[in-house]
């Protein structure tokens, strides 16, 4: 599995010339499940999680593609990706949610209207993920 880059290891790269995918979500299985399928998928992997230390790792790896949770603790990914965004426009942000909703508007509309690229629904499609993030690096390159 990919390391966990919230202090206790380092990030994982599949190359030294592989863009990395970083993955901020607060439920270890969904890290867990995701870092194995597509590290299977050939996509080199970092994890964070919370969306503090997803904005830490985010500052340090330089992510080609960041996939990051909307409820999480320390920072919500609402927050995060308004973040990421100030601090590199062009990265590919991907937002997922199970639920939520804020006012009349859910919780992935308002990802969208705020910067990121696309937005994934949980539970979601793990080929149709993998697809999504595979078309975002083939975008940066």
């Amino acid at each position: 599995m990919a390391d966990d880059v919230n202090g206790k290891h380092s990030a994982q790269r599949l190359s030294p010339a592989a863009p990395t995918v970083l993955v901020i979500d607060d439920d270890p299985a969904v890290l867990h499940s995701l870092a194995s399928v597509f590290e299977a998928c050939g996509i080199a992997i970092a994890t964070a999680r919370d969306g503090l230390a997803g904005l830490e790792a985010f500052r340090r790896i330089s992510p080609a593609v960041v996939l990051t949770d909307i409820i999480m603790p320390e920072q919500d990914g609402i927050g995060l990706i308004m973040e990421m965004r100030r601090e590199r426009p062009g990265v590919k942000i991907i937002a997922m949610s199970g639920s939520g909703r804020i006012g009349k508007s859910d919780f992935l509309t308002v990802a969208k209207s705020l910067g990121a690229d696309s937005v994934v629904p949980k539970p979601f499609d793990i080929d149709q993920l993998v697809t999504t993030i595979r078309g975002h690096l083939q975008l940066r390159s």
